[in-house]
């Protein structure tokens, strides 16, 4: 196996253009597992932990929105300390991962080259309408994030290319994720629900993690609650929401969903525990935005 350690941006880009087969390591903390129960063996290793770019983030604004460029090898230990306020979403979903060995090893641009089902960070910023931002000696790109998975553990990602950084819209609204496992911590997701409220657009996002061969948005779900919100004049004068309501979102974010039978759990029961999780959120979310002290700021369990 050949082990490739680039000093810098430019140097990783033509490694991957002249072995477009290499596997990037940044954290390593799904590379080595795979690596270690030999389940893959790459010819050739991409080591991108030296390439400080990689470890920055910053504000930026794209299309007149206010959004953060996270570098692709940022970790989430410092998304929940640096974004909790910015990304709260990303934020609580990045609390679930692994230990805090983990949290301090792994990034958010591996979760996305992995591009496993099951990614913690996926669903929040499906949930956000992020962009991936790819590069290669050929030149830069941006991907919606509805676009970038093209199947199990597939992207639309060339060979030639590496994750740069993600932008993620900075939120206007109340957001929330949830997560179920077969125990409280240190477990690969049954399911997981993000929703975000973005009352500046009147507008409501949603992401599905580990109920479908690529993580993706409830868009029926969200284009119901949306009118639902608008048509009650509920952006401007908040009022609790009807059980109708929540009851038939949480039917549209289960009919979105095509999960499988597995070792973690069954298809049925994963689509039911997406139906209770897209209730329970959009009630915490929709709590916080009515400014109901008690629910303000705060992350739920499933």
């Amino acid at each position: 196996m050949d082990f490739l350690r680039p000093a810098c941006w430019s140097e990783a880009l033509e490694a991957k253009a002249n072995h477009p087969d290499a596997t990037p390591v940044a954290g390593g903390t799904d590379v080595m597992v795979e690596l270690n129960f030999d389940h893959r063996r790459p010819e050739t290793l991409l080591d991108l932990t030296r390439i400080e770019q990689l470890r920055e983030w910053s504000r930026t604004e794209r299309d007149g929105v206010a959004s953060v460029r996270i570098g692709a090898g940022v970790p989430y230990s410092r998304l929940i300390d640096e974004l909790g306020t910015s990304l709260p979403g990303l934020a609580m979903a990045s609390r679930t991962v692994g230990s805090p060995q983990i949290r301090n090893r792994g990034t958010l641009g591996g979760n996305l080259a992995s591009a496993s089902p099951a990614g913690d960070g996926h669903p929040p910023l499906l949930a956000s309408n992020a962009e991936i931002e790819l590069e290669s000696v050929r030149g830069s790109r941006t991907i919606p994030i509805g676009e970038f998975f093209t199947g199990v553990k597939r992207t639309a990602m060339a060979p030639d290319e590496l994750v740069a950084a993600v932008h993620v819209p900075v939120s206007t609204g109340p957001q929330q994720f949830s997560k179920i496992g077969t125990r409280n911590a240190m477990v690969i997701a049954v399911c997981t629900f993000a929703i975000a409220l973005w009352p500046d657009r009147r507008g409501v996002g949603t992401g599905l993690g580990s109920a479908a061969p690529t993580p993706r948005p409830a868009t029926e779900a969200e284009a119901f609650l949306a009118a639902a919100l608008t048509d009650a004049d509920q952006w401007d004068d908040p009022r609790p929401l009807p059980d109708s309501i929540t009851e038939r979102f949480g039917e549209l974010v289960a009919h979105a969903a095509a999960p499988i039978d597995d070792v973690r759990g069954t298809a049925g029961y994963r689509t039911h525990a997406l139906r209770v999780l897209a209730r329970r959120t959009l009630s915490w979310a929709w709590d916080e935005y009515r400014g109901d002290t008690e629910f303000s700021g705060r992350q739920r369990c499933a």
